[in-house]
C-alpha cells in the first residue's frame, strides 16, 4: 500500500485488527524483513509498518535528514493512519527513532510499550586506532582532491572513497549518505533515562553492529527495562534465531505461536 506524506510516496503495510503495534525497520533495511513478526502478531493485533523515506519502496527525502526529521515523518505517518495508542517495536535505526520518540511529549503520550531489537543509539567509544584511521582517510582525501593530482588521476578520489566506506554508505545516494553520517554521529545515551515506558530489549549475543554492551547500558539507564539475550544471533536476531525471537515476542505480547 502507498500513502503520500509531505509530497513523498511512502510504502507501508497495515494488517490485522485490534490494539496497534508499529514496526520501525533498521538502516538499509525495509518492511519485508518483518514478515515473521506480521504473521505472529496479526491474529491479535493491527500491525503497521512504513518503509522509511529512502528505504524499500519509499521515496528518498529531498534533503539530508537526521533522527529528528525521521521522527517528524513517523509522527505524521501515525497521524495519517489514525493511530491513537500503540506499542512500538524498532530494530537498529528504528530503535534510534523510538528513543527520541519516547522523549518527545506529543508522541510519548500515545506509546503503551516499547520493544527495542538490537537497537542503535549509543555512540561507541573511539579508540586510538579509529582516530588514526580517520586522520589517514582525511589526509588521503586531501591529497587526491588536490587539483594537479585530480587532473592526473580523475577517478582516484571516488575509488578511494568507495574503498574506505561501509557497504551501506557506498551503496547509498548522496542524500542518503548525508543522512547516514548525520544519524550515526548522534549519541542518544543521555535520553535513555527519560524513557518512562515499559521497555523490552531483545538482543543477539553476537551482535557486532550494536554490541550486547549497548543493551546492558540501555537496561541500566532506562528505568523500566528488561533484557532478553538470544544466543547464536547477531545484529538481525529476529532472523538469525527466528523461533527463539518469536517465542520471546509471543510471550511478551501474549499471543499464541
Amino acid at each position: 500500500m502507498n500513502i503520500e506524506i509531505d509530497g513523498l510516496n511512502i510504502n507501508y503495510r497495515d494488517e490485522g485488527e485490534g490494539d496497534v503495534v508499529v514496526l520501525l525497520h533498521g538502516w538499509g533495511s525495509n518492511i519485508t524483513l518483518f514478515d515473521g513478526i506480521f504473521t505472529l502478531l496479526t491474529p491479535k493485533y493491527r500491525v503497521v509498518a512504513p518503509d522509511m523515506p529512502g528505504a524499500g519502496e519509499s521515496d528518498e527525502p529531498r534533503e539530508v535528514w537526521g533522527v529528528d526529521e525521521y521522527l517528524d515523518f513517523v509522527y505524521k505517518f501515525i497521524k495519517k493512519m489514525h493511530i491513537e495508542r500503540f506499542t512500538v517495536l524498532g530494530h537498529s535505526f528504528g530503535g534510534r527513532v523510538i528513543i527520541k520518540m519516547a522523549n518527545r511529549e506529543e508522541m510519548a503520550k500515545y506509546i503503551d510499550k516499547i520493544i527495542l531489537v538490537d537497537s542503535a543509539g549509543i555512540r561507541p567509544k573511539r579508540t586510538l586506532a579509529y582516530h588514526v584511521k580517520v586522520k589517514s582517510y582525511k589526509a588521503g582525501k586531501a591529497i587526491l582532491s588536490w587539483a594537479p593530482v585530480k587532473k592526473l588521476f580523475p577517478n582516484a578520489l571516488e575509488k578511494y572513497k568507495k574503498g574506505k566506506g561501509s557497504a551501506d554508505y557506498n551503496s547509498a545516494s548522496d542524500i542518503m549518505k548525508g543522512c547516514l553520517v548525520k544519524v550515526v554521529n548522534e549519541d542518544l545515551t543521555p535520553l535513555l533515562k527519560g524513557i518512562d515506558k515499559e521497555t523490552l530489549l531483545i538482543w543477539g549475543e553476537n551482535d557486532d553492529a550494536t554490541p550486547l554492551t549497548d543493551a546492558k547500558i540501555m537496561e541500566k539507564l532506562i528505568p523500566n527495562a528488561g533484557l532478553a539475550t538470544i544466543k547464536n544471533a547477531g545484529h538481525y536476531s529476529f532472523i538469525d534465531q527466528k523461533f527463539v525471537f518469536e517465542k520471546i515476542l509471543a510471550s511478551y505480547m501474549q499471543v499464541n505461536m
